[in-house]
């Protein structure tokens, strides 16, 4: 299996190039975490997605590095890059969402392969549990089985401000039946809320950790197809999202994403304020003997 990470984004709320903001004092970035935890649990080939915009620097900062230790390649998300017949409504600036992203790299997939973004840090259970079911599961004739890495929303709050959280619904056999983007979550003293509602805090939910096969490329670029016709006159800033498509397959009858639940706590940079909180995770990681002093060392 393939790892894609979403590097492409650059974090509006953040400012500058997030991806590229080290958390500890070697210099490391969250993504160094995630690519030492997936080449440990057996993937050997990262795909970044990038902007052309970011490219020298990124592959200054990042690919180089990696490039000792995994096999890398890179596919670039342009707003241009859309299927024929179609073309970018005026106005228009940014590329078209996560769904977009992946298909983005569409030559670069060529078997199963796992989805995560740049900025957020999953911890190695994920990694694992995605890579043993991408082995065991994918054959062709289970093109449409997929999996998701779900934590427990309670693992994923920020202290600094409310987050979006794909909040899942799970059947008795762990199969996803639902995503619900739930806006505005905050931590409160006795659990979450959102919009005044108070929400379970050991709910499942999606941090856009995916394991998909390569038939799922076919699928999002029919989707893609299906996207743009349905974008309104005007309407400059929809986005075709991974989870909104996911779940959409999912009601029509044509795939089934396995939950495979991950108890590691999931944190990322949302806010500026954040870095300090991470920074001092990845010290106590690294104290604790999760990873080594020094990582690639």
């Amino acid at each position: 299996p393939v790892l894609v990470i979403m590097a492409a984004g650059m974090g509006s709320r953040y400012g500058g190039l997030k991806q590229l903001d080290p958390v500890d004092n070697d210099g490391h970035i969250i993504m160094d975490f995630s690519m030492y935890d997936a080449k440990r649990a057996g993937f050997e080939k990262v795909v970044f997605i990038i902007k052309h915009e970011i490219e020298e620097e990124f592959k200054e900062h990042v690919g180089k590095r990696m490039e000792k230790y995994m096999d890398v390649a890179y596919a670039y998300q342009n707003i241009d890059n859309i299927p024929e017949g179609y073309e970018v409504p005026e106005g228009r600036v940014k590329p078209w969402g996560t769904a977009h992203a992946v298909y983005s790299c569409m030559d670069e997939i060529d078997g199963p392969f796992a989805v995560i973004n740049a900025d957020d840090y999953y911890g190695k259970e994920a990694f694992v549990k995605i890579h043993e079911f991408l082995v065991e599961n994918y054959t062709p004739e289970k093109s449409k089985e997929l999996c998701m890495a779900g934590y427990i929303l309670g693992n994923t709050l920020s202290d600094n401000g409310t987050v979006t959280r794909g909040i899942c619904a799970v059947d008795e056999n762990d199969y996803l039946t639902d995503v619900v983007e739930t806006y505005e979550i905050k931590k409160t003293s006795d659990g979450a809320e959102s919009q005044g509602n108070r929400i379970d805090v050991n709910a499942h939910v999606s941090m856009n950790m995916w394991g998909l096969t390569p038939a799922f490329m076919d699928t999002l670029e029919k989707g893609f197809v299906d996207f743009l016709q349905n974008v309104e006159e005007g309407d400059i800033k929809k986005e075709y999202l991974l989870p909104e498509m996911i779940d959409r397959l999912i009601k029509d009858g044509k795939a089934k994403v396995d939950v495979l639940e991950t108890k590691d706590t999931w944190f990322g940079v949302t806010y500026q304020e954040d870095k300090e909180a991470v920074m001092e995770a990845f010290k106590n990681l690294t104290d604790a003997g999760v990873y080594p002093q020094g990582l690639y060392k």
